[in-house]
C-alpha cells in the first residue's frame, strides 16, 4: 500500500506517472486539505475550486504559475495581506502575464487579447489547421516506416504553427520559431519542475523580443494584415497601449496555448493507440470527436492545477483558510470528482456534462484559448483517423500492453507525456 501521507506533490516523482490516487487519497479525508511539506492547501474537489475560481475579491492570482516556489520574499502576515501580495507581487516569475493579474488591470489585458480573438480570424485560422495538419501527416506517411513519435512530429510543429499563423508571424520566421522554442533546454522554461530547477524571472524573453520587433515595425509601417492588426488593438477604452503590453498578451498566447495543447494530443492520441475499438467508432461517428476531445480534457487536464493566494481569512467547503495561504486548484482532480462526474476514471463518449470540465479553469482567468485548443484537438483526431488505419502504441518502444512504460513530464504543473510512439498502416 502506498503511504500517501510521504508523498511531497512538489517533489516527489513517484507521482508524475500517474497522480490520480494521490488525488483520490486527498479528496477522501477532505476536498479542501493543507499538504504537510509546503502547507500549501490542495483542493480536489470540483464545487470547492468553482468557489475558489470564481471569488476574486478574497483570492489573488499573483502566485498562480509559482505557487509556493520561490514564494514571495515577505511573509504574508496579518488579517489583511492584499497591501503585501501588491507590493511584492512582481518579484514572482511570470508577474507581468495575463495569468497572474488581478482586476481591474486583469480586465483591460484581457479585453486586449479578446480583440484578437475575433471569430473571423478564429475560422481564418481554422482553414489553416485543416491545410497544415494534411502537410504534417505527409511528412510521416511519405516516409515509409508506418511509424512516427506523435509528440515531436506532429503535435509540437502544429501547434507551433498554428498559433503563428493565428498572430500572423511571417512563414519566413517559422524555421526560427521552430528551432528556439523546440530545441530549448526542457528544463529551461519547464513549469512546477518536481526536480530543483530555478524558473527564469522572464522565461519568454525570445517570444517578447520579436513580437516586439513586429508591434514595432506595423505601428510605424501598418499593413493590412494580422499583425497590424495586433499592433493596433486598442484597450476597451479605445486607447492604445504600450508595446510591451501587446508584446505579453502575444507571448502569453503563444507559449501556453502551445504547451497545453501538445499535452491534449499526446493523451488524444495515447487513448485512440490503446483502444482500436475506441478509433473505429469514431471514425464510424465523427460527430462524437468533439466529445471525445473534451473527454480528454477532463480525464487528463493538461494543466494538473492553479494557484491562489488568499488575502483574507475564509471558508471553502467548511475548511477555514487563513490569509496569506497558498491554495492550489487542482483540475486534474477536480475533473475526476465523482460528485460531479460519475464513473470519473472512465472515458465515456456519453457523458452528458462533460463540457462542465475545469481544464481550461473557471471565471475571469478562464482560458481565452479554450475555443483554439478545442478545434485543434478535433481536427489533429479527424485527419488522423481519416488518413491512417490500425494506429497502434509501438511496443519496441513502449512495451507491450500489460507493461506500459510512458514517460511524463516531470512537473507539478503540467500533464502530459514527453513522448508517445506509434504505429500504423496507411489509409488506401
Amino acid at each position: 500500500m502506498t503511504d500517501f501521507e510521504a508523498i511531497d506533490f512538489f517533489r516527489d516523482q513517484s507521482v508524475v506517472p500517474d497522480p490520480y490516487p494521490y488525488f483520490d487519497h486527498l479528496r477522501s479525508k477532505c476536498p479542501v486539505l493543507q499538504e504537510e511539506h509546503h502547507g500549501v492547501v490542495m483542493v480536489t474537489g470540483y464545487d470547492e475550486a468553482c468557489a475558489i475560481y470564481m471569488d476574486t475579491a478574497t483570492f489573488s492570482s499573483a502566485n498562480s504559475v509559482t505557487g509556493p516556489f520561490p514564494g514571495f520574499s515577505v511573509p504574508l502576515e496579518g488579517d489583511d495581506v492584499t497591501d503585501l501580495i501588491e507590493q511584492h507581487r512582481d518579484e514572482l516569475p511570470f508577474s507581468d502575464q495575463l495569468p497572474t493579474m488581478d482586476p481591474p488591470k486583469h480586465k483591460d489585458h484581457r479585453g486586449l487579447l479578446m480583440r484578437l480573438l475575433t471569430p473571423k480570424r478564429l475560422k481564418e485560422n481554422e482553414d489553416f489547421m485543416w491545410r497544415l495538419a494534411d502537410r504534417q501527416i505527409d511528412e510521416f506517411v511519405s516516409a515509409g516506416t508506418g511509424k512516427f513519435e506523435l509528440i515531436s512530429e506532429f503535435a509540437e510543429p502544429f501547434t507551433m504553427l498554428v498559433i503563428a499563423d493565428l498572430l500572423g508571424v511571417p512563414e519566413s520566421d517559422h524555421e526560427l520559431f521552430k528551432e528556439r522554442l523546440r530545441n530549448r533546454p526542457r528544463n529551461e522554461s519547464a513549469l512546477g519542475s518536481t526536480g530543483k530547477e530555478t524558473l527564469a524571472h522572464k522565461p519568454l524573453e525570445f517570444l517578447y523580443e520579436k513580437f516586439s520587433e513586429y508591434v514595432e515595425d506595423r505601428r510605424s509601417n501598418p499593413q493590412k494584415d494580422v499583425l497590424t492588426g495586433l499592433a493596433m488593438a486598442t484597450f476597451p477604452d479605445g486607447s492604445l497601449p504600450e508595446v510591451i503590453d501587446v508584446v505579453r498578451v502575444a507571448s502569453n498566447l503563444f507559449a501556453a496555448g502551445q504547451e497545453t495543447t501538445v499535452r491534449l494530443l499526446g493523451a488524444a492520441f495515447q487513448f485512440i493507440g490503446e483502444r482500436p475499438e475506441l478509433q473505429q467508432h469514431l471514425r464510424d461517428h465523427p460527430e462524437l470527436i468533439s466529445n471525445f476531445v473534451e473527454e480528454c480534457l477532463r480525464i487528463e487536464s493538461p494543466v494538473k492545477g492553479d494557484f491562489r493566494v488568499s488575502r483574507v481569512p475564509t471558508t471553502v467547503g467548511g475548511v477555514d483558510i487563513p490569509a496569506g495561504t497558498c491554495v492550489m486548484v487542482l483540475n486534474g482532480a477536480a475533473n475526476r470528482d465523482p460528485r460531479r462526474f460519475p464513473e470519473p476514471n472512465e472515458l465515456r463518449l456519453d457523458r452528458d456534462n462533460v463540457h462542465q470540465q475545469l481544464a481550461f479553469g473557471r471565471g475571469i482567468h478562464s482560458c481565452p484559448g479554450g475555443p483554439l485548443a478545442r478545434t485543434e484537438g478535433r481536427v489533429a483526431v479527424e485527419r488522423i483517423l481519416d488518413r491512417l488505419h490500425d494506429i497502434r502504441i509501438d511496443e519496441a518502444e513502449h512495451g507491450p500492453p500489460d507493461a506500459r512504460v510512458y514517460k511524463y513530464a516531470p512537473t507539478y504543473i503540467l500533464r502530459g507525456l514527453r513522448k508517445l510512439h506509434l504505429e500504423f498502416t496507411p489509409a488506401p
